[in-house]
């Protein structure tokens, strides 16, 4: 039977179920929201003659978690229309409506009894063969659908979604026995796929694979801490990106998720895991104790490692129990570990020191690997699922395993058993093997140890999924230089590659720019643009330019734009197809390259702007010339363009940042037939399968466009509506005179009527009122803040 997810149903409102369904809704799939009828009224709703069987009433809490799931941080939705896909209600009322749902997700509070019980009617009213999963991050999966009917069990499993669901990759899988194969592999691909998840295959133990672990970790930390008498500034300072973590560390990230959550946790898993031979671990220190007694739980209770105040923040002091303005750290080698740029590397000179900082992270770490090493066969059977929880449950650069690698396998076994550390059997193993890393590359093919075969086996292949490190080990890479680099990804696609810094477009991208089109026009099918990096590109290099700029080299500046535009024509004019795959950050002139593309195959997870304004400038790679349009596309002559110069204008004025892929077609950014890919790890190997199936149909590039502009008199408009602004405070003088350049720009300069005009007299006005931006001081002050604080200046 062919099975597929139209229809769901998420039983559960709160901040992780309305979450989940509103992934679900981004993902195209309709949605029944249900929550608990409240058990007694309101004032307003007793004024009002309501009754507890009414049903404002019997929704009133279903509906006050629906709204405050639409006012999240981040967005839950795509775009805030998705929310029409949901529907609302109560278990009272609305429960038998889950016969409607292919998939059933039970999302209640994280208490076995109450899953349970609300587990039972689920198995009443589902209709046969529906899956039905809970999304607890720990509790029994087999248990909690004991005694249900054998067509439940075999539809069941947990589904462990991360915080916040749209934005966390990461999702563990945890079938039972009962648990019918082919359902797991559906759930797993359509995740995977439909939902974008990197999916890791958990066994049903206590918290699973990600929470076992990471409070091990969190509460090893705590104690460590204390004896090595760190400060908590000193722990944030040594667990956040130093070793390859968010800049949440330790305690912010505690402050995050809550200290009772944290206590809570820790206390259920000490209860679970009987056998367990680090099990005193899990007893919460003192001190956190302490702090839930007092309500100083984190973000939720407005203090709690930390305390907001107008000054800014103090910080707990543990001995004290005071909060205290934030102390100096006393790390002496922090500032030579910052220097190292490889994050291995880093850890391992960290772990190897013999300071302060050293002798904690070596503790640390050495517990770490040791007791995740321990737990494998218990929590999962291999260590690949333990690395993926890790990076994508955490967000943390490097997995454990890869970790140690670096650290040096061998000799820190040397250490730990002088330390009088017994090793593990998957450690034991490994160095009876002869081997000396976990992980090894061999003839471009990466292998991992493998605990049952006591050998190194190949990483399955992923279907779908290519990855650029992989084919510059297989000696893919067909031209190279320090910014960028041309692969073949194969079936005739060639792939440019930036790895400059933060993949800015330096000189060394738009060369290899110039020779992938030529390579691809005279030997291949496309060409993809694409990357592994955190963003896709957030443009130009911004101290190299005001360097230009407080050097008044102003003929290296029109020439580098001057480049840069034909550059980036030279991609619009190719006659193969190239698709560009962007995700995260695509930023100024990384939007600007991509609006010139044949295609744009974007990640869901897109945030695409022209942000040049905030430091001061316009677009001016053929940016403000693409917008304008766009914008216009498809207007007959008859039709007043003056609304469309408008949005125009105020996407580039506002530097408006799409939030989503599906904003940023919104916005114009995207085309509506540019496809968006939910997994990023399938993101170049569907922009790849575009291309073909371009270059297949017969792909000719654009003519030339000529450019609609409204001359004189939506010059004139656009000027009325900057007065407006300025004169309601909602710009300053210099944001007019920024915005007064760009008007000037889109209505096409001083035209006495509206015109078709040139694309490249666009492109002459863009640069020309780009240069002029160059010399104004206000400009350059803008560029030098937003290099020192990462925020745009409003001078």
């Amino acid at each position: 039977m062919s099975r597929t997810v139209r229809k769901a149903a998420v039983l559960g409102a709160g901040t992780m179920g309305a979450r989940i369904a509103a992934h679900l809704t981004n993902a195209g799939i309709d949605v029944l929201l249900l929550d608990i009828a409240p058990e007694r009224l309101t004032d307003a709703e007793a004024a009002q003659g309501l009754t507890l069987e009414s049903k404002p009433v019997r929704n009133r809490i279903v509906t006050q978690l629906f709204e405050a799931m639409q006012k999240s941080r981040p967005p839950a939705l795509f775009v805030p229309a998705y929310s029409r896909r949901m529907r609302t209600g109560s278990f009272t009322d609305d429960l038998p409506k889950i016969a409607e749902a292919d998939w059933i997700i039970e999302a209640v509070v994280e208490n076995f009894e109450a899953k349970r019980a609300l587990l039972t009617q689920v198995d009443r009213y589902r209709k046969p063969g529906t899956l039905v999963s809970s999304n607890t991050s720990g509790l029994p999966i087999a248990s909690l659908s004991e005694g249900f009917s054998d067509d439940f069990r075999a539809h069941w499993m947990g589904t462990h979604f991360f915080n916040p669901p749209r934005q966390m990759r990461l999702m563990e899988l945890i079938p039972t026995p009962q648990t019918r194969p082919e359902v797991v592999e559906f759930v797993r691909d359509f995740c995977d796929r439909r939902l974008g998840k990197v999916v890791v295959f958990a066994k049903d133990r206590p918290n699973f694979i990600a929470n076992r672990i990471f409070m091990f970790f969190t509460l090893h930390l705590l104690k460590a801490m204390q004896s090595h008498g760190l400060t908590i500034e000193e722990m944030d300072a040594l667990t956040g990106p130093l070793i390859g973590r968010p800049n949440t560390a330790t305690f912010r990230l505690a402050d995050f998720v809550g200290v009772d959550v944290c206590v809570f946790v820790s206390e259920n898993l000490y209860r679970l895991v009987p056998e367990d031979e680090k099990r005193n671990m899990f007893l919460p220190p003192e001190f956190l104790k302490k702090m839930v007694e007092r309500r100083w739980i984190g973000d939720k209770s407005g203090q709690g490692f930390f305390k907001k105040v107008k000054e800014g923040r103090l910080v707990l002091d543990l001995n004290t129990f005071d909060y205290v303005p934030p102390r100096p750290l006393n790390l002496p080698g922090l500032e030579a570990a910052r220097k190292i740029r490889d994050t291995g590397a880093r850890i391992r000179h960290l772990v190897w020191s013999e300071d302060r900082a050293g002798r904690f992270l070596c503790e640390t770490w050495s517990e770490l690997l040791l007791y995740s090493a321990a737990r494998i066969p218990e929590i999962t059977d291999d260590i690949l699922s333990v690395d993926a929880t890790m990076r994508h449950g955490f967000n943390w650069e490097l997995g454990l395993f890869e970790i140690w690698d670096r650290i040096g396998v061998r000799e820190s076994v040397k250490r730990m058993e002088a330390e009088g550390k017994a090793m593990p059997p998957l450690v034991e193993q490994l160095l009876r093997s002869g081997a000396d890393s976990f992980y090894r590359m061999e003839d471009g093919e990466r292998s991992y140890f493998d605990l049952q075969t006591a050998s190194h086996r190949p990483i399955p292949p992923q279907p779908g999924v290519t990855s650029l490190s992989a084919l510059r080990e297989r000696k893919a890479v067909l031209l190279s230089n320090p910014g960028a680099s041309l692969l073949h990804l194969g079936e005739g696609v060639l792939c440019l590659e930036f790895h400059s810094k933060a993949n800015s477009l330096d000189r060394d991208v738009l060369a290899m720019l110039g020779a992938a089109i030529d390579e691809t026009e005279a030997h291949y099918e496309g060409l993809v643009i694409g990357n592994e990096g955190a963003h896709f590109s957030v443009g130009a290099n911004l101290q190299y330019l005001l360097g230009l700029c407080r050097a008044g080299r102003w003929e290296d500046i029109r020439r580098a734009v001057e480049s840069t535009q034909k550059a980036f024509l030279a991609l619009r004019r190719c006659c193969k197809p190239v698709v560009a795959a962007v995700f995260g950050n695509t930023l100024a002139g990384g939007c600007e390259l991509a609006l010139h593309c044949a295609r744009v195959q974007a990640h869901a997870e897109t945030y695409m702007g022209q942000v040049e304004t905030g430091v001061g400038l316009i677009p001016a790679a053929g940016g403000t010339k693409e917008m304008l349009l766009r914008w216009t596309a498809g207007l007959s002559p008859e039709t007043d363009r003056l609304p469309s110069l408008k949005q125009a204008f105020e996407t580039i004025a506002l530097a408006k940042v799409s939030s989503s892929a599906v904003e940023a077609a919104n916005l114009r950014y995207l085309r509506p037939d540019d496809p968006i890919t939910m997994n990023r790890n399938r993101l170049l190997e569907d922009a790849r399968q575009t291309a073909l199936a371009m270059s297949s149909t017969g792909y000719v590039p654009p003519p030339p466009l000529p450019v609609p502009v409204a001359g004189r008199a939506g010059l004139a408009d656009l000027k009325v509506g900057i007065y407006l602004m300025r004169q309601a405070n909602y710009i300053t003088d210099y944001d007019a005179k920024i915005a007064g350049r760009l008007a000037y720009v889109l209505s096409g300069g001083d035209l006495p009527t509206p015109a078709a005009a040139s694309e490249s007299y666009l492109l002459d006005l863009e640069r020309e009122a780009f240069l002029g931006l160059c010399g104004e001081p206000k400009t350059q002050e803008r560029m030098e803040y937003m290099l020192k604080n990462g925020r745009p200046l409003r001078n």
